[in-house]
């Protein structure tokens, strides 16, 4: 899922004069209609900038969630190659949508799905079967988009499951870092208590790792806190700069874990593009089984789904791109960039690329159009040339990004829960909590699913649950029940 940054409103970008709009004054003012949309040059440039530095953590961030993970075989990716594939699907995409949507939303690999793929999907398949399975969804959503079917899909879900999913992924990714950081631990099974995690390694904070990580978790926060702009990457290149002293002066070495902060010969080399292309797209369902694989295709669709709609909207409200009946002209063909990115995600293997939210800070800037979606996206393919830059970053220098990125897809959404209504306040806290307490993005979904469709009935209102929605419950049933049944 994409992380929600912390939201730059529209009525803080640069007046737009009330006088009558003055006619194109050039090929790229009226392709992009920039004039027409109240904007100049100058502003969409300063806002695909902006964008670019609000989001730039994710080409540190992607590579360390997946590196960290091993599929089936015990594989690892290649760092290196990963920070290459999240660049330049991230770059392509995002030009894709400034010139096909024409409007100021950068893509990049979602944090969540790739969670997903890391935590979920590898660990019962290869790596490339995994990329497979993303590829597969973005089929779908493309399908979906095509016929007319994802807004009437989107629909089905109630507003508060849809929020609730937000959050579980959320807190799922903020367990993610505390653990990858060492912050939290599980307890092994050897020792003599009920008590599953612990704080640090053995029940108190201890070493220089995990000081980086605290360290640079206050200052994210304190960051976001003084909104300051791109407080999430200020946030990473300090406790990273940080972590290459200690390293200097202490020499922890693998202490860091797998990626020890030294810095490279030089902080310029070619990409390598040994990722791109290595997908299966039909062995997962031989190795994870037909229905589970199916599911797994469902996660993945799931998580791009919800977080494109309502991203696209909220940033296209940002920038006033609304019309009267709070629809966005042109939806479809933004939504269909969507479906080609989170495929793309997959052909690279970087995992499912999707709209960020962290657009706004663009809008913010006075961006209005797909011109400033090209600049973002230009800034991407140069980074294509900083590998050794990305790959010297410790996981604890980037961890506390995802903290962070789980505090505000919370805050952002659990408001929008109507807790009074049970039927549905039940579902949501289940799919809240199930998520990072299971470990598992899909039992969360399909307990929350369940739930709601029981409760709903319970209270005699089985009338208002869409038909969409019995039938995704009840293959996430029939999936719970398939070691039962001795299927699984």
């Amino acid at each position: 899922m994409s992380p929600q940054a912390q939201p730059t409103s529209a009525l803080d970008a640069p007046s737009v004069p009330s006088a009558a709009p003055q006619p194109p004054t050039g090929v790229l003012d009226r392709f992009f209609r920039i004039t027409e949309r109240g904007s100049t040059l100058p502003r969409e440039i300063r806002g695909g900038v902006a964008t670019f530095f609000t989001m730039a953590y994710i080409l540190v961030l992607n590579p360390i969630i997946l590196a960290n993970a091993t599929d089936m075989t015990g594989a690892h990716l290649d760092s290196g190659q990963l920070v290459t594939a999240t660049a330049l699907t991230a770059g392509l995409t995002t030009l894709l949508m400034g010139v096909i949507g024409n409007v100021p939303i950068a893509l990049a690999a979602g944090l969540g799905v790739n969670s997903i793929v890391a935590l979920q999907l590898a660990p019962r398949m290869t790596w490339a079967e995994a990329m497979g399975m993303v590829v597969l969804a973005g089929f779908a959503i493309l399908l979906l988009v095509a016929t007319g079917l994802r807004e009437r899909v989107m629909n089905a879900v109630p507003l508060g499951l849809r929020k609730a999913i937000a959050i579980g992924i959320g807190l799922f990714i903020a367990l993610i870092g505390l653990v990858d950081a060492g912050f939290v631990s599980r307890i092994p099974d050897a020792a003599h208590t009920t008590v599953p995690l612990q704080l640090g390694g053995s029940g108190h904070l201890l070493g220089w790792p995990v000081l980086v990580f605290v360290l640079g978790l206050l200052l994210t926060l304190v960051l976001l806190v003084r909104k300051v702009p791109g407080a999430i990457l200020i946030g990473i290149v300090v406790a990273t700069v940080v972590a290459l002293v200690i390293e200097q002066v202490v020499g922890l070495g693998q202490g860091w874990g797998l990626t020890v902060p030294t810095w490279p010969g030089s902080p310029v080399a070619a990409p390598d593009f040994g990722l791109i292309g290595k997908v299966d797209l039909v062995g997962g369902f031989h190795h994870a089984g037909a229905l589970t694989g199916v599911l797994f295709v469902f996660t993945v669709l799931m998580s791009c789904f919800f977080d494109a709609m309502g991203t696209i909207l909220g940033v296209a409200d940002e920038a006033h791109l609304l019309d009267e009946k709070g629809d966005l002209p042109g939806i479809n063909k933004i939504l269909m960039v969507d479906g080609i990115a989170t495929a793309a995600g997959g052909a690279t293997s970087c995992s499912a690329n999707t709209c960020y939210v962290e657009s706004t800070a663009g809008v913010g800037e006075g961006a209005r159009t797909g011109f400033a979606s090209v600049v973002t996206g230009v800034l991407f393919l140069f980074a294509l040339f900083l590998t050794p830059v990305a790959t010297m970053v410790p996981a604890q220098a980037a961890t506390p990004a995802l903290v962070a990125v789980g505090f505000l897809i919370l805050a952002n959404s659990i408001k929008e829960i109507d807790w009074a209504d049970h039927t549905i306040a039940i579902p949501a806290f289940l799919t809240i909590v199930l998520m990072p307490f299971t470990y598992s993005i899909t039992n969360g979904l399909g307990m929350g699913f369940i739930a709601f469709c029981v409760l709903r009935l319970a209270a005699g209102r089985g009338r208002e649950v869409p038909a969409a929605m019995y039938a995704v419950s009840a293959v996430f049933a029939f999936y719970y029940l398939m070691p039962a049944l001795g299927l699984l």
